[in-house]
């Protein structure tokens, strides 16, 4: 077997990363199980779609990870994983850079076989991540926030990386060459999206995991100590709504949720100096008057536009549980027309 090359630079030019245009699905849950087995001393390996045609259930630049470890994340609803998976254990088990074509485009795929149900093609890059040394750096470095990673991927088998200055570069052997006409592929993994909780109320530990699910970085501020006993997290952080803003100046989205009306119009004061472009704040239209009666003229004038009050979508029904369900789809709608 030949042994992977790599290279690790320093890169003059920055990648420029748009202010909108976030990662899609979840994929820093599949890149955290990806360093924690690479850290472990296992193999995982890797799926990139790289190529989609027709119906597929993953768009191209999907991750999932398979190999030695856990799998994480999916490429179909279920149905085709069986086969990446064998393929992922060749490329594992050989350090190679291995290539799957999924064709489900004829009738019989319909009703035959893994029975699918999708008409499309879908191109896989599948990556022996023990064969690339330095890829958990590059790995952190996504994970750690704010930028997008850029990925190289070669028929021949160098694969490339580029994040805010860095550059990896690697060149493995290559098993059975794909079919595609395309011989290389440039995929971007854009950031994940930041949201800043302001309050820990009783929405908080339905709404922080729903969100995380989704693929969001999540971040609470509350100094009440009823409240950060309440919420049972380690993680929120006792600070002022002027200090937590300023400690996520680049945060997306901002959640004014204290539940107590003097700790909304500090967060609220606090809002209007950030340049955060959704701010959402909990409670009825008559609340957000009386707020605004007592911020200043600059203030209102500096949220008008951003803030998105009563936050959350209408009909999802009373509770706490379903008040998080309402901001969560307000969320992801709001991400998913951020398209870069």
């Amino acid at each position: 077997m030949t042994a992977a090359t790599s290279a690790i630079a320093a890169d003059s030019a920055p990648l420029h990363v748009p202010a909108a245009g976030f990662a899609e699905g979840n994929p820093g849950a599949v890149l955290q199980a990806a360093f924690d087995a690479v850290s472990a001393g296992r193999a995982p390996v890797l799926a990139l779609v790289v190529e989609t045609e027709g119906s597929t259930y993953a768009a191209t630049g999907a991750l999932a990870l398979f190999g030695d470890g856990p799998h994480v994340g999916w490429i179909s609803g279920g149905c085709l994983e069986p086969e990446i998976e064998r393929v992922a254990a060749v490329a594992g088990a050989t350090g190679r850079l291995e290539w799957l074509e999924l064709d489900t485009t004829d009738d019989a795929a319909l009703f035959s076989g893994s029975a699918v149900g999708c008409r499309g093609r879908q191109l896989l890059a599948l990556l022996p991540l023990a064969a690339l040394p330095g890829v958990g750096s590059a790995i952190l470095a996504w994970l750690a926030g704010g930028h997008a990673l850029r990925i190289v991927l070669e028929s021949s088998g160098r694969i490339a990386c580029r994040l805010d200055g860095r550059a990896w570069s690697w060149t493995l052997p290559v098993g059975e060459a794909p079919q595609s006409a395309a011989r290389r592929w440039t995929l971007t993994l854009h950031r994940a999206p930041e949201a800043l909780i302001l309050g820990a109320g009783p929405e908080t530990p339905t709404l922080i995991p729903m969100l995380q699910s989704l693929g969001w970085r999540v971040a609470v501020a509350e100094r009440r100590a009823r409240w950060r006993d309440a919420a049972g997290r380690q993680d929120l952080l006792d600070l002022h709504p002027d200090d937590a803003v300023a400690a996520h100046p680049h945060a997306d989205v901002a959640l004014v949720m204290h539940h107590g009306f003097e700790a909304d119009r500090d967060a609220l004061a606090a809002l209007a100096r950030s340049r955060i472009p959704f701010i959402g704040l909990l409670g009825p239209e008559r609340r957000r008057s009386d707020l605004f009666r007592l911020l200043r003229p600059a203030e209102r004038e500096a949220l008008s536009g951003r803030l998105h009050s009563p936050v959350g979508i209408p009909h999802c029904g009373r509770g706490p549980e379903a008040i998080a369900l309402s901001i969560a789809t307000q969320l992801q709608q709001w991400r998913g027309a951020q398209a870069p």
